[in-house]
């Protein structure tokens, strides 16, 4: 009989956030602090911990109820007549009692139009008066059948899944493009249903949230963010030390250790961190800046378990954010490697 411990060891690890396929950015990290520490002529630092990144608020936290119409209303349409009454059919049928978020706004869409459709034929008492108002009603709560299409649904989870590692040092850029191509169209599908145009096409969204189903990149972002500002500001805590507390360099320009400070920072750091930092920063924009919009235009909708979480973990201009932190950790230790470059002698772009 074979051996099969090999192959338990490697499905024990790929069941765990550390072994997933990318977890060598970390170790690449960890060694980037060890790195400086050793140009610097300092002992290894004892790593700060990675705190972890918040969880996206349960779906049971992010989905909102929708109103229905009174049933006795909803029995007469099904029995009026024209396109309204198959719409209503269905929604009164064993399966439209459960319909998921999508087909759910798929039905309001359709009542919205039906019913539009039959006012010019709603010519018996009283019944015009029942359209115009169960129009009135649906278009009013659209929006939280939309946030419940959107954020309410259960592929989201997967996109932000903290459980699959770090972004990949490959950037994987013809992925996130295809992962922002999907939520470009439905933020433009959103603006238009939450501007009364119940003509937006649905058709495309199902695959958008297929994909969601099956990438991880919105999280693996958020763990790399967390991950370099943690790693990049015990970097710099070397670096303030050398500077400040202990100078490599006491006289200004010496140009001692020039020739291994210059290696770890145009090696390890301008050749190694701050491309990975691009490639960050451009997933920011292409992946999270549109997801952030699909929130922000639902912001009147969006229920409060939900809102504290965007603003740490979307909103970029929140001085809170993930993103803030990362920006202000990278900006603190550019600058003490500048500081330290001068004060040893080493001309940036040598």
């Amino acid at each position: 009989m074979p051996d099969m411990r090999p192959l338990i060891v490697l499905l024990v690890c790929l069941s765990l956030a550390g072994c997933a396929p990318d977890s060598g950015v970390r170790d690449w990290m960890d060694s980037y602090v060890a790195e400086v520490a050793d140009a610097l002529d300092l002992s290894s630092p004892e790593l700060a911990g990675i705190d972890p990144v918040g969880q996206m608020p349960r779906r049971r936290e992010r989905v909102l109820d929708l109103p229905e119409l009174d049933m006795g209303m909803l029995d007469f349409f099904s029995l009026y007549g024209c396109e309204l009454q198959y719409v209503v059919g269905e929604r009164n049928s064993i399966m439209g009692r459960v319909m998921q978020p999508l087909n759910q706004l798929r039905y309001e869409t359709r009542f919205i139009r039906a019913a539009q459709d039959c006012l010019p034929e709603a010519d018996r008492e009283g019944v015009k008066e029942e359209l115009e108002e169960a129009i009135k009603s649906k278009s009013k709560t659209l929006s939280v059948a939309v946030w419940n299409a959107t954020w309410g649904v259960e592929e989201i989870e997967k996109l932000f899944t903290l459980s699959q590692g770090y972004y990949p040092r490959d950037g994987s850029e013809a992925l996130v493009a295809e992962l922002a191509a999907g939520v470009r169209q439905l933020n433009q599908t959103v603006a238009g249903l939450l501007a009364g145009n119940s003509d937006e096409p649905l058709d495309y969204v199902g695959e958008v949230h297929q994909r969601w189903q099956a990438e991880h990149r919105a999280g693996q972002l958020l763990n790399s963010v967390r991950l370099l500002t943690t790693r990049l500001d015990d970097a710099t805590a070397l670096l303030v030390a050398r500077i400040e507390t202990d100078p490599l360099c006491p006289e200004e320009g010496s140009g001692r250790p020039s020739e291994a400070l210059e290696e770890i920072y145009r090696k390890s750091y301008t050749g190694g961190v701050e491309v990975y930092l691009g490639s960050i920063e451009a997933a920011r924009k292409a992946l999270i800046e549109p997801l952030e919009r699909l929130a922000a235009r639902q912001s009147d909708t969006m229920p409060d378990a939900f809102r504290e979480w965007y603003r740490r973990h979307l909103k970029s201009d929140n001085a809170e954010s993930l993103w803030q932190q990362l920006d202000r950790a990278v900006e603190a230790h550019d600058r003490r490697w500048q500081q330290l470059l001068e004060q040893c002698g080493v001309a940036e772009d040598s």
